[in-house]
């Protein structure tokens, strides 16, 4: 019997912001952690192994259960559910974590080859953070556990070796061993997630912990919450396990889109679990999606759009017709989570990748993106919403106005190119960043709105001049022609008694 080696409820591993590593039992614990840390994945990641095992040691009935339980006695539950099933939270031994001992049959990877910021084989090195390095125990705990939803799509998984008899779905159209797909958790592009944020990690896990009442309100798992995977590990791709975690909230939490097994050099890596996807009908909690087309829509991460710009959309629930986009960990905890607390917060994140004949990897512009909103609870309701959603229309104006007015000012000079006005509108938006969440906190009272908006023209205007250069008289001319104008914008500072109504 192999040996029971790094548990992961004593041992530090859950990277944590300003203290560094914990384990399981501290973070349980201490209700002075602020938040979780690590890159937007892992962070994503993280929050969804809290989750499914505040669920699996307690799932309120409903909204008074919910609010009756309180953060510190569900963190009191957890702490004796790990108790109960401390022996499956061994990264090594006869039933190491999320990690299945017949894969060891499939081919041994290197750690970096699993890693989309490594860069592995013939691709190019930019910089030092892409050298593959060598990881330790906590670091590795932390790859099983992302590798449960954020592998990549492609040839690196050994899909030679399937588990379940008779199961043809990691083979391609020839039968031959297929590209892995992607995980459940990232999609094609990769999916933006999003959580409500509390005072802490203790209160974030609260405020996105569903009732039994949400979970089958919900609709898309018929098998309720499920079992969670380290209670009873899949034995195949298509085992009554692997099914159970199929139609169930505890495989959107952790799929198990891959079969893995940490060796002393490396990792044995093949296709776990295939999931249902949003075009079948089926996504996390976290992914906003629209069911309303006729093909169902998400919202994938952007590179070039910070998640803060999609909030109107994450909370397009607010609408008085209940919107379009619904992220349900959202529109099911926000409303319920304004009664408990004064400030709440939104965090949204995620990757974006690109795809080329089945393999997934990171090139280019992309990268990790997440962003933290905060909202006072008492402005929370229609007329607030109503009121950001009017101001950030008018902000994508103004980048639209820069936009044009410094493409204009280039084709005046000759220069027919819209880099520079692509750069102007981006510096807008970086810009406007630093001041959203004043505008957040701000909508609802006109005076506030009113003085903002001031600045955001400001912000307009220097992402114009700066761009547009006014050292020669043709560029002066062309300076002065197209300046945008942004009396409008600065004029209609009330929000209409309609607005409100």
């Amino acid at each position: 019997m192999a040996e029971n080696k790094f548990s992961l409820l004593n041992e530090p591993w859950l990277p944590i912001v300003n203290v560094g590593r914990v384990s399981l039992r501290q973070l349980y614990s201490d209700t002075s952690y602020r938040a979780l840390g690590g890159n937007p994945v892992q962070k994503i990641a993280l929050t969804k192994l809290l989750l499914a095992i505040a669920q699996a040691a307690y799932t309120p009935e409903d909204d008074d259960d919910w609010a009756a339980l309180g953060s510190q006695s569900l963190a009191e539950k957890c702490l004796q559910y790990l108790d109960k099933w401390q022996d499956s939270f061994y990264l090594y031994g006869d039933k190491p974590f999320l990690q299945i001992p017949e894969i060891s049959k499939a081919s041994e990877q290197s750690l970096g080859v699993v890693l989309p910021e490594i860069a592995t084989g013939n691709t190019t090195v930019f910089n030092s953070f892409q050298l593959e390095k060598n990881l330790n125990n906590a670091d590795k705990a932390l790859l099983i556990l992302t590798l449960m939803g954020f592998s990549l799509a492609g040839k690196k998984t050994d899909n030679s070796v399937v588990l379940s008899e008779g199961y043809t779905g990691k083979s391609n159209a020839k039968g031959k061993p297929g590209s892995g797909k992607a995980g459940t958790s990232i999609g094609f592009i990769g999916f933006l997630h999003s959580f409500l944020i509390g005072e802490s990690v203790l209160q974030t896990v609260w405020f996105n912990l569903l009732t039994t009442e949400q979970i089958d309100s919900i609709g898309l798992y018929p098998q309720g919450l499920g079992i969670a995977p380290w209670e009873a590990m899949p034995q195949g791709e298509v085992c009554p396990i692997a099914k159970q975690l199929q139609q169930s909230l505890m495989g959107r939490l952790i799929p198990v889109a891959r079969f893995c097994l940490l060796s002393d050099s490396g990792l044995h890596y093949s296709e776990g679990i295939a999931h249902p996807d949003h075009n079948a009908g089926v996504v996390d909690p976290s992914v906003a999606v629209d069911f309303t087309r006729a093909k169902p829509k998400v919202i994938w991460v952007d590179s070039e759009r910070r998640p803060w710009r999609f909030l109107t959309a994450l909370l397009s629930f607010m609408e008085a017709n209940g919107g379009s986009f619904k992220c349900y960990n959202l529109s099911l905890g926000l409303l319920r989570a304004r009664q408990e607390s004064t400030k709440i917060g939104i965090w949204s994140g995620g990757l974006k990748v690109s795809s080329n004949a089945g393999e997934q990897y990171c090139s280019g512009s992309d990268d990790f993106v997440e962003s933290t909103v905060f909202m006072e609870s008492s402005y929370l309701g229609e007329t607030w919403y109503q009121q950001l959603k009017l101001e950030m229309a008018e902000l994508d104006q103004l980048a639209k106005i820069i936009y044009g007015s410094t493409k204009s000012f280039f084709t005046d000079i000759g220069i027919h190119d819209a880099k520079q006005a692509a750069n102007a509108s981006n510096a807008f938006w970086q810009l406007s960043e630093r001041q959203f969440q004043n505008l957040v906190f701000s909508c609802g009272d006109n005076e506030k709105i009113k003085t903002l908006r001031k600045t955001f023209a400001k912000f307009a205007s220097k992402s114009y001049d700066d761009q547009c250069p006014k050292d020669t008289a043709r560029q002066l001319d062309a300076w002065a022609k197209n300046h945008p104008n942004l009396s409008k914008y600065l004029k209609n500072t009330q929000l209409t008694k309609e607005a409100h109504a």
